[in-house]
Formats: structure tokens, sequence, C-alpha cells
């Protein structure tokens, strides 16, 4: 089985899928992002753009979660946003009609709620004068600016199931997402103080610095 976790950028996904991970034993997560880093790194700093409008991002994400969803005896999590209706279909709709089990979540907030997780994310809004004229890292940054597109984009329905997540957290959601797909968790452990520690941990392997 595939869990897709799609939502906007700083919407919980990452979070959300090693919750999953950590609590659903022989899971693991696959991040269709590496992918495009990696093609991004291969170009000229002036050719590199958004990678998702590259086939072979398109493509190849098919070729190595098919690979994953074929020869590992597990549930495959894929935390990625994608708002593009014809990228998802060659992506997401694209592993179904190969024959895999692909169940996909949206995680949606409130603009205000987003922005806020996009100002705590990371350990950068601990520095003096980090992010000075914005608030924000250049990433975070960009994620606001992509953000009202995104809110647009993954309330249609092409793009659910939908789960809101403003009043709740990264655990519920794991729950939510595990009820949906007829999955079983192990329970949550850990109170608070550990819970934010971990998350916080995700987080700063996570960081991307390109």
């Amino acid at each position: 089985m595939l869990l897709w976790i799609n939502g906007p950028f700083g919407g919980g996904k990452t979070q959300t899928a090693y919750e999953l991970r950590s609590r659903l034993p022989g899971s693991v997560v696959c991040d269709p992002e590496h992918v495009g880093f990696g093609l991004n790194r291969m170009l000229p700093p002036g050719l590199r753009g958004d990678f998702q409008d590259l086939a072979a991002w398109r493509r190849g994400v098919v070729e190595v979660l098919d690979l994953a969803l074929t020869r590992h005896d597990g549930v495959v999590i894929a935390p990625m946003t994608v708002t593009d209706s014809g990228y998802f279909a060659e992506t997401v709709g694209r592993l179904g009609e190969l024959g895999h089990d692909v169940r996909h979540f949206t995680l949606l907030a409130e603009r205000s709620t987003v922005l806020r997780r996009l100002r705590e994310r990371g350990p950068f809004h601990l520095l003096p004068g980090a992010g000075r004229r914005t608030g924000m890292p250049r990433r975070e940054s960009w994620a606001v600016q992509r953000l009202d597109h995104c809110l647009e984009r993954l309330a249609r329905p092409e793009f659910a199931e939908h789960l809101w997540t403003d009043r709740t957290t990264v655990p519920r959601t794991a729950d939510r997402i595990a009820v949906l797909a007829g999955l079983t968790l192990t329970p949550h452990r850990g109170g608070p103080l550990r819970t934010r520690l971990r998350q916080a941990g995700v987080g700063l392997r996570h960081i991307r610095f390109d």
C-alpha cells in the first residue's frame, strides 16, 4: 500500500509521515522531494526551477515508488505536495494504474495556521536576526508565496481525501489516516514534551539548504 500525503508546504506532511512510520511496523518513508533536489543539482543554477515541471521527476518518482511497492514488504509513505492535476495524474494516478493500492490524503489548514507552522519550522526562528526581512528563512518565504495557490488548488475534489488539521495533533492525524486506510498503528507513546522533541528531530533532519 502507498500512503501519499499531500498538502501545502508547512502543512505537516513530513511530520505525519514519520509519525506513521514510527507506529506502523515495516513501513518506510520514500520522499519524492529527494528525486527533485537531485535533478536540480545536476542543472546549472540558472536553469533550476520547480523540479515538478521536469518530466524526468514525474517518471522517476513513479519508477522508484513502483520498485519500492513491488519489492518492499510493507507500507510505503510518500509525503509530497502536488497541486497540478496533470502532474497528479502522472504520479499518484499512474501508480494506481500500475495496480498498486494507493491511498491519497491532503492535509489542509487555515492560512493563519500554516503561516504559524512555517515560522516555527526548524531551528532558525530561535536565532537572532534570522529571516529579518520576512520573519523566516528564504525557503519558508518561498512556501508563503505559494501558500494561497496551494490552498486553493488542494481544496478541489480531485485532491481528496481532505483532512483538516487546525485543531488536531500530528499523532491524531496519523490515527485518522490509519483508520481511513484500514491500518492498525501501535499506540502513540510519550507525553507532549517527548512528542515535541521527536518532531523537532524530524524537522532538523529535513532542513534544506538549496
